[in-house]
């Protein structure tokens, strides 16, 4: 009896490490690498313009809202794609999702890097803040790459990548 026990709950608690396991492959991959960047970039993106005086300038209200919005869905988003959550969800189509994720997120941070480049004036009174932004806006540039490459590779995941339509439709539905 008390074999049986010890082994219900090394079964138990090998299946909860076995369901939060980590996807290092998917880390490896081009779109999970870009994830990170994202996630890096797009931090430092509105850290930089949240330690400047951006609420005296309304175009940095802007890019403060794409540059933290798109930042916490990229986390979720890698956080799922690394607990493997999207696996447990068959109903949502994750790769057209992504695809318009980051088409949406390419879109809004052209914008964004755009207003946050025209703000930045070299005559400010700060010295500090005109670094800042400008640092802040070439982040934005890296970022705004970053999610377009992923807009591309999310488009041929969703696509298939290159397979004929008989094996696209036996893997979907499989």
């Amino acid at each position: 009896m008390a074999g049986s026990v010890g082994a219900a709950n090394t079964q138990s608690g090998s299946s909860v490490a076995a369901a939060l396991a980590l996807d290092g492959a998917f880390l490896l991959s081009p779109l999970g690498g870009l994830m990170v960047a994202e996630a890096v970039l797009g931090l430092l993106v509105w850290a930089l313009i949240a330690d400047t005086t951006y609420y005296l300038h309304a175009a940095y209200g802007w890019v403060m809202f794409v540059a933290i919005f798109f930042w916490i869905m990229t986390v979720i988003f890698l956080v799922i794609y690394l607990l493997q959550l999207h696996l447990k969800f068959h109903i949502i189509p994750w790769s057209l999702v992504l695809a318009i994720f980051n088409a949406t997120a390419t879109i809004l941070y052209v914008t964004a890097f755009v207003t946050c480049s025209a703000a930045v004036k070299p005559t400010s009174w700060r010295q500090w803040d005109y670094n800042r932004r400008a640092a802040a806006s070439f982040f934005a540039c890296l970022v705004m790459v970053a999610y377009g490459a992923s807009t591309f590779f999310s488009f041929c995941a969703w696509r298939g990548l290159g397979s004929n339509a008989a094996t696209s439709q036996v893997t979907n539905h499989a």
